[in-house]
């Protein structure tokens, strides 16, 4: 393991008069709040896993090296270098961000690929979603990224997201015979959604959720 020679604010003051950005240049490249990395410049806080890999992303510099490490300032992180604590990032691949799904009442589904974006290949997606709303929460909040594997059946109590005509909508699934009920994580935002009859045939499963991605700042 290399030794820490310096702090880890000393290294990010560096990054940033290296590449001559400001701290709100800094924030909006890498997504940590302003105030967070005022607070690391100042050496009130240490980073976290999330924020230090966003942080030297955004620098173009190693992790090891902004965490205060003697390993060069870029450049792959060799085996034994990554501070302790820390994990290295796994396998990733792109997949489509494909419009928003709502925890809440549907909303009209969006076809249009927005952007790609990066996801644990082990994950095994296929493309993802943007949430709004809090009938889903705890477990899925407003504004999280939830990936989801393509598949037409889900097992009773999974998450999945269903379409219900040109509309979708994300929901714990259950079946029962000719009834379908979509429940959510948070049933007072949300009472149980119920379908039956001639309403199936505007339904489909359109995957599994598998993975979310969240902001921490």
């Amino acid at each position: 393991m290399a030794e820490k020679v310096e702090s880890f604010s000393k290294r990010l003051r560096i990054g940033l008069d290296r590449k001559s950005m400001t701290q709100t240049e800094l924030s909006i490249r890498s997504g940590v709040s302003k105030s967070s990395i005022s607070r690391y410049l100042k050496g009130d806080w240490e980073g976290k896993q999330e924020a230090v890999y966003a942080l030297a992303g955004a620098l173009g510099v190693s992790v090891s090296w902004l965490m205060g490490y003697d390993v060069p300032i870029t450049g792959v992180e060799a085996p034994g270098t990554i501070p302790a604590g820390f994990e290295p990032l796994p396998q990733m691949t792109n997949v489509p961000l494909v419009g928003s799904i709502a925890c809440g009442t549907p909303i009209l589904a969006e076809e249009n690929i927005k952007e790609y974006i990066g996801v644990p290949a082990a994950w095994r997606a296929d493309f993802a979603l943007e949430c709004h709303g809090d009938s889903m929460a705890p477990r899925i909040c407003d504004g999280d990224i939830v990936c989801i594997r393509r598949q037409p059946e889900v097992e009773s109590g999974q998450i999945a997201a269903v379409r219900i005509g040109d509309e979708a909508t994300l929901k714990h699934f259950y079946r029962s015979g000719d009834v379908v009920q979509l429940i959510a994580e948070n049933p007072a935002v949300c009472p149980p959604m119920v379908y039956a009859g001639t309403q199936l045939d505007e339904m489909a499963v359109e995957g599994l959720a598998v993975g979310i991605c969240r902001s921490l700042v």
